[in-house]
């Protein structure tokens, strides 16, 4: 069965930094492009990262770009998120994300989720 657990949100003032880790398992991560997610109060969910499934061209949010880094490392099944400068604006829940193929047909891939990890940013 398809996990994905994220650790490491929390309270921080403005200007402060999170480190946010998603541990998955049930699929091959290594082949996975993986992305975070995050909704706010009252808004709809949105994509922060990208990460391809062995690097490459990572992608952003306008709103995230520079502040925020995506990385992973395969021989742990985990993927992170480094929030630097935060703002009010990126209090959320976000989430771990991978789109994972179906071993029967139709063949198509269902998108999975993690729980979320809450991230209040509040001086």
């Amino acid at each position: 069965q398809v996990q994905l657990v994220e650790s490491g949100g929390g309270l921080v003032q403005p200007g402060g930094s999170l480190r946010l880790s998603c541990v998955a398992s049930g699929f091959t991560f290594s082949s996975r492009v993986m992305s975070w997610y995050r909704q706010g109060p009252g808004k709809e969910r949105e994509l922060v990262a990208t990460i391809p499934s062995a690097g490459g061209t990572t992608t952003y949010a306008d709103s995230v770009k520079v502040r925020f880094t995506i990385s992973r490392d395969n021989a742990k099944n985990t993927m992170y998120l480094q929030m630097n400068s935060l703002k009010p604006e990126d209090t959320a829940v976000y989430y771990c994300s991978a789109e994972v193929p179906r071993t029967t047909w139709p063949y198509n891939h269902q998108r999975y989720w993690g729980p979320g990890t809450q991230v209040t940013v509040s001086s």
